[in-house]
């Protein structure tokens, strides 16, 4: 439990000397080295072992157990302190015997703030707003950071004077919010690049992982890096940097689709969160819908909505019945649910009765909020047609759905939907979205890596106006004509294309009701 707390991974001797083989030779380039969680010293050794060997290290380590097995290494180039990294000034606490060129490299926590708070592990940095986030941001989940994040920004600025090197191995998505970070902050960086690791094969975790690497103290920053497929790789695959403010996975592939960046039109919105599927999602068995723990759900018929997630709309194909369902006790944020004592009887007695799976939720969200709140609800959640993509996969794949069973149909927090009124104008969008220019834009801006490649942001980045321009009618009619055979009610048949899809997406503007979006 410990080696969890701590986010413990120590490197293998073998990747030790691989890292060293593509940064050396070391003792040539930097005189000093400084490892500042040096954990059993592993990278220390591999140091002394190199062609090329520093004339001085510094390892620091907080653990106790690691402690003489590092300071078994016996050589007169090593210091070991036992002292606490979030603790220790760089810039004053480290007596080096020698001056030269600074390395710092290592491997240090793996984990978020978040996580080793959950397991009351006190490997944590001092309460601080490191990263100058505003309240909201906070609240909603943004102050979760990685504890390597402190670690990187703490030797980039107390190292800053030595123009040091670093470099660590880290999540991806670690560097990638430290790159936004120094961007933002105008940190003096320079020389970033990211070498792939398997961190299967090495730490046995199934994360995206690279060897991150970076100037420090340079009088001309520079925010572009460098990825590489391997740590062995010969030269660079891709260039990710920043384009009007906003960070780019691969730069020459956006600059070829750039004319699609812009603002959307309408705002994307989140599926609906609620942190409690044990209760409010449903499946249709046997005539019944049924909890996860195989309960009927006795609830009033109007509170239950036909249900999409993530996984669910990869694979939809406009099926008429889905055996999924949510039940939704509020349709806004914030509503007093204690209405629903004499509103919907049934419904108060069964989340009464499901009580304890509300109060086990820890996000902050929901405090102080009223009796079985859910949060991403509202108008928009209802609207009769939508078009919606899940989060989680690196291609993404736009529906357009109307109603089922005469209800709007609803997705959840994995999830992102633009609603709206016409038929007509989901299916153009969902059309559009799916033509290879747009996931070209989609694949350039976002980051296939990542736990969650599309999000709001890479969608309302999409300039859908423009879209349609640049695709003509005759590639998509025919899925536009199949989508709305699918989703159009016998009530209501909507527009008809028109000439070309700018047309077609211009006639429906005004069904979209305009306290929905973000005009």
């Amino acid at each position: 439990m410990k080696a969890r707390q701590l986010g413990d991974f120590q490197t293998p001797p073998e990747l030790v000397a691989q890292i060293l083989r593509i940064l050396g030779p070391i003792g040539k380039k930097w005189e000093r080295v400084l490892e500042p969680t040096c954990g059993r010293g592993n990278f220390i050794r591999g140091l002394l072992e190199s062609a090329s060997p520093p004339q001085e290290i510094v390892g620091i380590e907080i653990q106790d157990k690691y402690l003489p097995e590092a300071r078994s290494i016996a050589s007169p180039k090593v210091t070991i302190i036992s002292g606490d990294i979030f603790k220790l000034n760089l810039k004053t606490d480290l007596k080096w015997k020698s001056k030269g060129a600074l390395l710092a490299i290592g491997n240090p926590p793996w984990v978020t703030n978040a996580e080793i708070g959950s397991l009351d592990g006190t490997n944590l940095p001092p309460k601080s707003n490191f990263k100058r986030l505003r309240g909201l941001e906070a609240r909603m989940g943004h102050s979760n950071f990685d504890i390597a994040e402190f670690i990187w920004i703490k030797l980039i600025e107390e190292l800053a004077k030595d123009q040091a090197t670093i470099a660590l191995l880290c999540k991806t998505s670690v560097a990638r919010s430290l790159i936004g970070y120094a961007r933002q902050f105008r940190l003096p960086l320079g020389c970033l690049q990211l070498r792939s690791i398997d961190a299967k094969r090495w730490f046995g975790v199934a994360v995206e992982a690279s060897l991150f690497s970076l100037q420090t103290g340079c009088s001309h920053p520079h925010y572009e890096a460098e990825i590489l497929h391997s740590l062995d790789a010969a030269s660079p695959s891709t260039i990710l940097g920043f384009a009007k403010g906003n960070l780019v996975a691969d730069l020459k592939s956006y600059q070829a689709v750039s004319f699609l960046e812009g603002t959307s039109p309408w705002q994307w919105r989140q599926g609906v969160k609620h942190d409690a599927a044990p209760a409010l999602e449903l499946t249709w068995e046997d005539g019944h819908w049924l909890n996860a723990r195989g309960e009927k759900a006795e609830v009033e018929e109007e509170f239950i909505f036909p249900l999409l997630k993530g996984s669910d709309l990869h694979s939809y194909h406009g099926q008429k019945n889905l055996k999924r369902a949510v039940i939704i006790p509020q349709t806004r944020i914030d509503q007093d649910t204690k209405l629903l004592r004499k509103r919907a009887p049934k419904l108060w007695r069964y989340l009464s009765e499901h009580e304890n799976i509300f109060l086990k939720r820890k996000s902050s969200i929901y405090r102080d909020k009223p009796p079985f709140s859910i949060f991403g609800i509202g108008d928009y959640s209802f609207s009769t047609y939508k078009v919606m993509v899940s989060g989680l996969y690196k291609d993404p794949r736009f529906i357009a759905i109307g109603p089922i069973n005469s209800k709007p149909v609803l997705c959840d927090d994995t999830c992102y939907l633009l609603p709206g009124d016409s038929a007509t104008q989901s299916a153009v969008i969902a059309a559009i979205l799916n033509h290879p220019l747009a996931q070209k834009f989609i694949k350039s801006i976002s980051f296939r890596d990542a736990k969650r490649p599309i999000t709001k942001a890479v969608l309302r980045r999409i300039n859908l106006l423009e879209l349609a321009k640049r695709i003509p009618l005759q590639e998509v009619r025919d899925k536009i004509m199949l989508t709305l055979n699918g989703i159009q009610t016998y009530q209501e048949q909507g527009p008809q294309l028109t000439n070309n899809l700018v047309e077609a997406l211009e006639l429906d503007r005004q069904a979209f009701q305009p306290n929905m979006f973000g005009h």
